[in-house]
């Protein structure tokens, strides 16, 4: 919105210019990372964005050059086992790396584990969050929606100060939006461009908002693990929706505890959970599926779909004045992986096709 002609490398696709490249790994190999920065300036790009991985700096694919800045989110137990962190220290200090690689850190004051997080950092360093201690910080916000939207609004202040609102729901997007404010801070972004952005700003998958109807709400999430679900989960039910339903399955090879996890989630945090099929790779669907109704079955209010669009057809057939439909798990994919072959399945279609069928 600025005019900084930007370079993305991230989990969805690195975008060049006109250019759009699916993404296999978060932080690609670091040779292809030098290549997309050549490419980038070749197309005339100002600036770079980059999503960093722990696995991306464990195997410094990252080496090689210093990050003008760089963002410190958040941390929780995650990414840990045999093919990813022998434990949550690793986790931990992996993250961490960052801060030594860059020249100015822009850290969640807020973290439970900030402290261990700034411990060796050697940059200079910047915090945003809730807490009186950030330098950037969110003030009186406010949940707000109405007609198939949800949202969230905040007073800034501190470094800068102005009011803000997203079109986004819950805390995280607060975060979020603090992070790009930190940044555009250093580029000497105009407020009201900034204001403007936010107001617009987008990820395809990522608590997307599919217009259905003014009279309930449905969204498109990659929430794909207990922790991103229960997180996704407890934001919606702060909106007080008549009914919060959730519909998700989990993907073949990979680890069942996750089936479990989930189910256990969305059975405590769901008025009504819909178990369906994710990705069932090379194995049966139906096993994954009673692998998930294990965890969800104490909660006594799930319905079993295989099929994916005849669950999303059903959620949008039952949804009742004040509801939230969340679809999580394929999020931005739009392929489903069945035996090694990957089909054609897109979600926003089919909610748009059977959009069409109910009218």
């Amino acid at each position: 919105s600025a005019g900084i002609k930007t370079g993305l490398i991230g989990t969805i696709e690195s975008i060049i210019g006109e250019k759009h490249i699916p993404s296999v790994n978060t932080t690609p190999e670091s040779y292809l990372v030098q290549k997309y920065f050549a490419d980038m300036v070749e197309a005339g790009c100002d600036c770079a964005v980059m999503e960093v991985s722990s696995q991306g700096l464990m195997l410094h694919r990252t080496q090689g050059f210093v990050f003008d800045f760089g963002i410190f989110t958040n941390i929780e137990p995650d990414h840990i086992g045999p093919n990813e962190h022998r434990d949550f220290d690793h986790y931990l200090s992996c993250k961490a790396m960052l801060l030594s690689q860059c020249k100015v850190g822009i850290v969640n004051r807020d973290d439970a584990h900030f402290e261990q997080i700034v411990e060796k950092y050697t940059c200079t360093l910047e915090t945003y969050g809730f807490s009186e201690k950030a330098d950037l910080r969110a003030e009186d916000s406010k949940l707000i929606g109405g007609k198939g939207t949800l949202g969230i609004s905040y007073n800034l202040r501190g470094l800068l100060n102005f009011p803000v609102e997203i079109d986004i729901p819950g805390k995280f997007s607060v975060y979020n939006s603090l992070t790009a404010i930190a940044v555009c801070r250093h580029f000497d972004v105009p407020v009201e461009k900034i204001v403007s952005a936010l107001g617009k700003a987008k990820v395809k998958g990522r608590i997307e908002m599919v217009k259905v109807s003014d009279d309930f709400t449905l969204m498109i999430d990659y929430a794909h693990n207990a922790m991103s679900l229960e997180s996704l989960l407890t934001t919606l039910k702060e909106y007080n929706p008549h009914r919060l339903v959730c519909l998700f399955g989990c993907g073949g090879n990979r680890s069942k505890i996750r089936r479990y996890e989930m189910g256990e989630v969305s059975g405590k945090l769901a008025d009504l959970t819909i178990i369906t099929s994710d990705n069932p790779r090379t194995e049966e669907p139906a096993a994954i599926l009673r692998d998930i109704v294990a965890g969800v079955e104490d909660a006594k209010n799930y319905e079993v779909i295989e099929n994916r669009p005849n669950a999303i057809k059903y959620a949008m057939d039952i949804a009742k004045k004040d509801d939230i439909i969340v679809l999580a798990g394929k999020g931005h994919e739009t392929y489903q992986e069945i035996m090694g072959v990957k089909h054609h399945l897109d979600e926003r279609e089919v909610v748009a096709e059977h959009l069409a069928e109910m009218r």
